[in-house]
């Protein structure tokens, strides 16, 4: 255990999409440990669309009950516009800008074949597009104050794949893209960067959880939040599985594969089971480390 609690007094984070479910309670927990908080929610239906100021005013009033400080932006951040204006309003409330924390999606599931631009642009807008429009005005902030602290949330859906969420797989794989370069730029500035990749019960998933779904709560994923958003963490550019109280490292590897200049498709074929083996795989942590492995062989 922790010697002491971890606490955000002072700190201000932007939290998108936090008009329920996952971002209502990562806004109560960061509030509840002393952060003042951006409840950034367009107030829209699961796909996206519709709006309303209720969902965002609605977890700024539980803040203020349980003696909290927030204030409630209704801006959409599928727009560069709309992601300014969400870092506006935490400039203009609280004059600066500690933590974000990219939660804000919507659904729009069809079969690959079925699937149209107009199901694709939207669901990117929201949740790839939408973390850079927030991201983007922020970070030249944290990186003058040299702190920041930015969680991006991936899903299962993109790590690994699931049907009928080719739209949806392909933006939460681009936030974890999104993320792995800016820990890499941040880190010197002191910003740190990571993902999350959620089980919980929420509006978006509850009719696929079946049973489990009460085990399942959202307050079991903030936790985690807290803890990559606060200063003491040092973990930079992780992925993180986290759902119904377990957790877990997700990490891309490389396997020690085969090395062979004479290669031909047919030399492949008879190897792709060694170059497959994932014994003694490495973790590269940037591109770099990855052409480390490839001159090193080639030496």
């Amino acid at each position: 255990m922790s010697a002491s609690p971890l606490s955000f007094d002072g700190r201000v984070a932007i939290i998108t999409g936090a008009g329920g479910g996952l971002g209502r309670s990562h806004a109560l927990e960061l509030a509840r440990r002393g952060a003042l908080v951006v409840v950034n929610d367009l107030g829209g239906s699961v796909d996206g669309t519709g709006g309303s100021t209720t969902a965002a005013e609605s977890v700024v009033q539980e803040i203020e009950a349980l003696g909290g400080t927030a204030v409630a932006n209704t801006d959409s951040i599928a727009t560069p516009e709309g992601g300014e204006a969400v870092v506006q309003t935490a400039l203009d409330t609280f004059g600066k800008v500690d933590i974000i924390i990219n939660n804000a999606g919507i659904l729009r599931d069809t079969s690959f074949k079925n699937m149209t631009a107009e199901m694709l642009d939207p669901v990117l807008d929201v949740h790839l597009r939408g973390a850079f429009n927030v991201t983007r005005p922020a970070w030249s902030l944290m990186r003058d104050q040299g702190y920041g602290r930015i969680i991006n949330t991936t899903s299962g859906a993109g790590l690994f794949g699931n049907f009928g969420q080719a739209n949806y797989g392909a933006a939460k794989m681009g936030l974890v893209g999104l993320a792995r370069v800016l820990a890499v730029e941040g880190h010197k500035n002191g910003i740190r960067v990571n993902v999350i990749a959620p089980i919980a019960r929420t509006r978006m998933t509850e009719e696929i959880l079946g049973d489990k779904a009460d085990q399942l709560g959202p307050e079991l994923i903030s936790p985690l939040v807290a803890y990559l958003a606060h200063e003491s963490c040092d973990r930079n550019g992780a992925i993180y599985s986290v759902g119904g109280g377990r957790i877990a490292r997700v990490f891309l590897g490389v396997t020690p594969g085969v090395m062979d200049q004479s290669l031909t498709a047919e030399s492949i074929a008879d190897s792709i089971d060694q170059i497959d083996d994932t014994d003694d795989f490495f973790i590269p942590a940037r591109l770099n480390d990855e052409i480390r492995v490839i001159y090193g062989a080639l030496s």
